[in-house]
């Protein structure tokens, strides 16, 4: 019937079934890449140690403040990798947090943001499964890759995939909506996993001395003092518990995020805080002011004047702030099946620790042990182990290659079996969880670029379609150009049948779209095939109706278009023997009727009844109940 349908249920069976299978899938991938590294490994180092024990590399002590941001936003991406995992992510995630998200932003930055929803609307579950791993995999690289090109290539994609969800997952993290403030999130937690992604990729170099920790306790001190300007700021809602018989801005976000679906101790303490601010907001609001501004003072002067002490106190207390606001305000962030990440206080938290670990003197670095005799070599710039001996073998090897081009790639060949088996567990490792990372990448880069709908997503709206063979009831009526048309005159070719009001202003339009799309992606295959429509209005069963609704939804160019149409005894004979059934409602509203298709095969079976019903209309609805029958006529005719 007419908007019956209202769009895909985020906990639709299909498309948490898809999005399991798609993980799985990967995943078994993901174990591959693992396990023929390992192998590759093993065998190389067996070849050229003759052993396929670990080699000690050259010892490198890492800095604290980067082995923090390093190992803690690692675990921070592959908790959020995880969290994607969750099953109504690929159907709910775009509609129902995203875009909500960026409703307040200015327009400039919902159409930033529409875009990237477009992308996971026509393909949710592939947009779903990419997010889990390239985030599963962004975190193992920055655990297991500690220092050299393969720990630097990880904050690089840390920075990368960070700002891509900033822009189009955050909407900037809401800095250009009204009501901005740090207690909510801003300026974004994945702008943070960013700046801590770029960090780790400095040269390692760079962390030589304190003046990246004081950059990032001055960074962060002068943060929270424009947040403190920000939250004091009279006619922003936060000084007010109440406002006009509402709650105010800070008791309305807590009491929203008490509604979540979390663990009930959980929801009573942070309800009874919102309870506490609707009355008390001037008094929570200004003790946050105070809070925000000693802590931003304190980081600020601590950074310039290089005091260990005060940078110390400051940090604690920062700490204890962000942890009281994550729990009774942001509320953890990732209860509720839709939360993606536990929101900004705890990336805030590392950073600003960060900042103290890297102004404090570190532990002078033990000396290095000597390697083993018989596995002796040196580490290349790469941190590489290359074995005593190999140096003389690659001279060999490139003066073998002079003698012709064949052996100078067994030469080239022979020095990566030597990179690789000399390579650290660690960096092979980093090999590896930039796989996984790109078994994510890829597809979304491709589901990028494709435009057409995954057919899911009609599955997901209208059920799978039934599989029947029945002889096709036939008949015979008037096309839209005044033509006697029967259905066995078209044996030969695969007919897809539906049935259209003319006078229709919702549903029928969008499924004549549907079908003029499906026309388009058969391609060559668009010659075998016949779009039939049968009106569906008892009243309105002209031809002229029937033309203008073809003019109308631009199908007179489409060459295998039929809109057919006969006397009332006729229609509803047809209507009869499949189904549909035809209704005037009351008060001069329009027809009602289900929306049903069929794929009639070229010997004149019914194969497949579908229900098309566009649902909310959207392009990706409409696209994707076009996939979904082109799919459905080029299965009736076969392989080709």
């Amino acid at each position: 019937m007419p908007g019956m349908n209202s769009g895909p249920n985020p906990a639709s069976p299909i498309l948490v079934s898809a999005f399991r299978s798609a993980l799985l899938q990967q995943w078994v991938i993901v174990a591959l890449i693992f396990l023929l590294l390992l192998i590759a490994w093993g065998a190389s180092r067996t070849a050229i140690f003759g052993s396929p024990a670990s080699t000690p590399a050259a010892h490198w002590r890492e800095p604290r403040a980067r082995r923090l941001l390093r190992a803690g936003f690692g675990i921070l991406w592959l908790f959020d990798g995880l969290l994607q995992a969750q099953p109504q992510m690929a159907g709910g995630l775009a509609d129902q947090v995203i875009q909500p998200t960026a409703s307040t932003s200015p327009g400039w930055v919902q159409h930033v943001v529409n875009l990237g929803v477009t992308i996971w609307d026509y393909h949710p579950v592939q947009a779903a499964a990419a997010s889990v791993w390239i985030q599963v995999g962004i975190g193992l690289w920055l655990i297991v890759a500690v220092r050299g090109w393969s720990a630097r290539f990880a904050g690089l994609a840390a920075v990368a995939w960070g700002l891509i969800v900033w822009a189009f997952g955050e909407a900037f993290g809401g800095i250009f909506a009204p009501g901005l403030t740090v207690l909510f999130g801003a300026p974004g937690a994945v702008l943070l996993y960013a700046v801590a992604g770029a960090l780790v990729a400095l040269p390692e170099s760079a962390w030589d001395g304190p003046r990246i920790g004081r950059l990032l306790l001055g960074g962060s001190g002068v943060f929270f003092l424009g947040m403190t300007l920000l939250q004091a700021w009279p006619g922003r809602g936060f000084w007010q518990g109440t406002l006009h018989g509402q709650p105010g801005s800070l008791a309305a976000m807590v009491q929203t995020m008490a509604g979540t679906d979390q663990p009930h101790l959980i929801e009573a303490i942070v309800s009874g805080f919102g309870n506490f601010t609707a009355a008390h907001g001037f008094t929570v609001n200004l003790a946050a002011v105070i809070l925000l501004g000693l802590i931003g003072a304190g980081l600020t002067a601590s950074a310039v004047r290089a005091d260990v002490r005060l940078a110390r106190v400051a940090v604690i207390a920062g700490a204890i702030f962000c942890l009281a606001d994550w729990v009774l305000v942001e509320d953890f962030g990732f209860f509720g099946g839709l939360g993606t990440d536990p929101n900004s206080m705890i990336p805030f938290v590392l950073l600003f620790t960060a900042g103290y670990l890297g102004m404090t003197p570190s532990i002078a670095p033990a000396p290095a042990p000597a390697p083993a005799p018989e596995t002796a070599g040196t580490a290349d710039a790469a941190g590489t182990l290359v074995p005593a001996g190999a140096a003389a073998a690659d001279g060999q090897a490139e003066a073998a290659a002079d003698t012709g081009a064949g052996q100078a790639g067994a030469g080239r060949g022979l020095a990566l079996v030597r990179r690789l088996a000399g390579a650290p567990l660690g960096v092979v490792a980093g090999i590896g969880a930039l796989g996984v990372t790109l078994v994510g990448a890829a597809p979304m880069a491709v589901a990028s670029v494709n435009r057409n709908a995954d057919p899911i997503v009609a599955q997901a709206i209208a059920g799978t379609n039934g599989q029947l063979d029945t002889p096709a009831p036939d008949f015979t009526l008037t096309s839209q150009d005044g033509r006697q048309v029967s259905l066995s005159s078209l044996r030969g070719k695969v007919v897809l049948l539906t049935f259209l009001d003319p006078v229709c202003t919702t549903d029928c339009p969008l499924i004549a779209q549907e079908m003029r799309s499906a026309d388009a992606m058969l391609g060559g295959s668009a010659a075998n095939t016949e779009l039939v429509a049968v009106v569906a209005n008892p009243t309105y069963i002209s031809t002229a109706y029937t033309k203008a609704f073809t003019a109308h939804e631009n199908l007179s160019g489409v060459p295998n278009w039929l809109y057919l149409t006969g006397s009332l005894s006729q229609l509803d004979d047809v209507w009869h023997h499949y189904g549909i059934e035809v209704e005037n409602l009351p008060a001069g509203a329009m027809v009602a009727h289900n929306d049903l298709a069929f794929v009639i095969s070229a010997k004149g079976q019914v194969e497949q009844e579908i229900s098309d019903d566009p649902g909310p209309g959207t392009g990706a609805t409409i696209s994707s109940f076009a996939a979904m029958m082109a799919n459905s006529v080029l299965q009736s005719m076969g392989p080709s």
